[in-house]
């Protein structure tokens, strides 16, 4: 069997115009390099708009990272901003919701989580988590299901299945709504 690209298949249809996804993520003090990379390719494969490096988050050109972007990082659009605060508030100040992906007491569960869109979702240190001023600035808090032994997922893992779920719910949003869909030149009907 040949192995096609799914853009080219009749599952590809309802995605045409979603492109980009008004989705930016935000990466604060991520330090694994090939981390980055996977968020790198996570971003392509949903069509998010731009990823945020924040801190001490690498960035490209990097070895690490392409070795795990595999030229992802070639076609995301990217940024570096030294500080998170900087770059939630501008995002803010922009329409955002500010979703910080995080598991906590009143954190709510990503299946049952309703984005207004665009959304920044804010992904933080693979150990330490988000940091407080983040987290401060953040209009929910959001969490992955998480049934087994451990807390939390890898946050390469973690970004791919928020930022899919993100383009299931602005889809079928979408699909409720057709007049939001925009037309080919990025301006709605």
């Amino acid at each position: 069997m040949e192995r096609l690209p799914f853009q080219v298949t009749a599952a590809a249809a309802p995605y045409a115009d979603i492109k980009p996804l008004p989705v930016t993520l935000v990466a604060e003090n991520v330090r694994s390099l090939y981390n980055v990379g996977a968020l790198f390719r996570a971003a392509d494969g949903a069509g998010i708009e731009r990823l945020v490096l924040v801190g001490i988050t690498g960035r490209p050109p990097d070895r690490g990272i392409a070795k795990t972007a595999l030229g992802a990082e070639e076609h995301v659009p990217w940024e570096y901003v030294p500080d998170s605060v900087e770059a939630l508030e501008r995002l803010r100040a922009a329409g955002y919701e500010i979703a910080a992906v995080e598991t906590g007491l009143h954190a709510v569960d990503l299946f049952d989580w309703t984005p207004r869109f665009p959304v920044c979702v804010i992904f933080g240190h693979e150990l330490g988590g988000l940091s407080k001023a983040a987290l401060e600035r953040a209009d929910v808090m959001v969490q992955i299901p998480m049934l087994g032994f451990k807390d939390c997922l890898n946050v390469a893992t973690a970004a791919g299945v928020v930022l899919y779920e993100l383009l299931r719910k602005y889809r079928r949003a979408l699909e409720a709504m057709p007049q939001l869909r925009p037309n080919r030149s990025g301006v709605g009907r």
